[in-house]
């Protein structure tokens, strides 16, 4: 390993990367068989990361997204949740790869139907109308909205199951912002959403900061060409090709929980992930109603599971790509010779005739994808997680790298991760073997990338952090 790369945590952080880079080309969006099925359970991205937001170093931030590919102009229905499905964020706190807390998101939807008198006077019929909004929304009045969404967070620690409260007014529902279907019906979305965030009560006496609803699609990729044989030059400027993700938008669920309400004492490392999962049984109605156009039964049933970006896409071979979304962390080692034995190295040694590592197996990969990193993100677990050092200082935005460790930034990817952090470029570099030596790794100290360029200006300075969706029109 090249010792001008060491930094104060050592080569170990560094070789961090490389569980990681296995996976480089886009995120988890529709990135299984059975999940293609299932959009609206479909997690596209996960974020964890300290706060850097002035004044809230001492709070972690979870960013959930789901829906991929959502069109701003994709109506007349848009993306309402699933009010069947439970979507999780898991904390593993003490090392066991299982959740010691579960925040549980829970959606329902209600029509207000609302009705227009139709026909001459004295002979006029109430008749509902067909559209989801019919007349300009803000912040403080959302009357023209023909149906609401609003959801239930519950915490989940072993047995017990407590239902989160708005610290404003003592109730356990909140308002999901409808989705920014244009500038005619929202005058100023930006306030409309801003009033969906809420602090909410959790055991102990602390309080979290909670946002649900569309954003921005924070990812940054060249989709396309990815997935076209990498239909691109991997040794081109970082900043020359186009972010193939610019024009859609995501539902984030975001929360900003204190750190000490997340770590234990003496163990500033936790493990995150987020799954969505699904009532074993549905049977079709033949005559479906709004409120029931399906019966659900039976225990839930996870389908979709994220935690580190890009792993089921790029790293899980085919065959097994469902039953990765339906696993858990603690069950990891089934799936361990796709990180002992990556083929994404030698897919790039075909398609542009550059040397794969000649290492295997992959120990260092290993370490990291399974174990985490001694001396920055190993916490005694055994899983693919998402990990994060509470005890590393957040990075202020304006001097984030966007190559997080690689840059020399301890406090970004892969311990945990930022939006800014550019997650293709890092991955790219180190699977093929930045952190190797050069017998080890021929064509490792090469700059490769997918020239979508992302870093921390993207996004906001203050929770949610995650920008104002597009508008459908404008």
């Amino acid at each position: 390993m090249k010792t001008s790369l060491h930094f104060t945590l050592g080569a170990a952080a560094l070789a961090s990367l490389g569980a990681f880079a296995n996976a480089s080309k886009a995120s988890s969006h529709r990135e299984a068989p059975l999940i293609t099925e299932m959009p609206k359970l479909d997690a596209t991205d996960f974020y964890m990361f300290t706060s850097y937001e002035a004044g809230r170093s001492d709070f972690v931030t979870l960013i959930a997204n789901y829906q991929p590919l959502q069109d701003p102009y994709g109506g007349p229905n848009y993306f309402t949740m699933d009010p069947e499905a439970r979507y999780e964020i898991h904390v593993d706190r003490n090392g066991d790869a299982l959740p010691d807390m579960t925040f549980r998101f829970r959606f329902q939807n209600k029509l207000r139907d609302i009705a227009l008198p139709i026909g001459p006077a004295g002979n006029q019929k109430m008749v509902s109308v067909p559209l989801r909004n019919v007349a300009p929304i803000t912040a403080q009045n959302d009357s023209g909205l023909n149906e609401t969404e609003s959801y239930t967070l519950e915490l989940v620690q072993g047995n017990s199951v407590v239902k989160l409260k708005n610290a404003a007014n003592n109730e356990s529902s909140f308002r999901k912002p409808y989705d920014n279907v244009g500038t005619k019906t929202f005058p100023n979305y930006d306030a409309y959403a801003a009033a969906h965030v809420y602090n909410v009560v959790l055991p102990g006496g602390h309080t979290a900061r909670l946002f649900v609803g569309q954003r921005k699609d924070p990812f940054v990729v060249n989709l396309g060409e990815a997935f076209d044989l990498v239909n691109l030059n991997p040794l081109g400027p970082v900043n020359g090709e186009e972010d193939k993700l610019a024009d859609a938008n995501v539902t984030s669920l975001i929360l900003e929980i204190p750190k000490a309400f997340l770590v234990q004492p003496n163990q500033p490392i936790i493990g995150a992930w987020t799954s969505a999962s699904l009532p074993r049984k549905r049977t079709l109605k033949g005559i479906p109603t709004f409120e029931a156009p399906t019966q659900e039964f039976g225990d839930f049933v996870q389908v979709s599971r994220l935690a580190s970006p890009l792993v089921n896409e790029l790293v899980i071979g085919l065959k097994d790509k469902n039953r990765f979304n339906a696993s858990k962390p603690a069950d990891d080692a089934q799936f361990a010779d796709y990180v002992t034995h990556p083929t994404l190295p030698a897919l790039l040694q075909v398609l542009f005739g550059v040397q794969a590592p000649t290492l295997f197996p992959r120990a260092d990969l290993v370490q990291v994808f399974i174990t985490g990193v001694p001396g920055l993100t190993a916490n005694g677990s055994f899983g693919e997680m998402l990990r994060l050092n509470t005890s590393i200082a957040p990075t202020p935005k304006a001097q984030q790298s966007n190559l997080g460790v690689l840059g020399g930034d301890l406090a970004g990817y892969p311990n945990g991760r930022r939006l800014g952090d550019d997650v293709v470029d890092m991955s790219l570099r180190v699977v093929m073997g930045v952190l190797l030596s050069p017998t080890d790794a021929p064509a490792g100290q090469l700059p490769y990338t997918d020239g979508a360029f992302v870093d921390a200006s993207f996004f906001d300075d203050t929770f949610p952090y995650v920008r104002t969706p597009l508008p459908g029109a404008q």
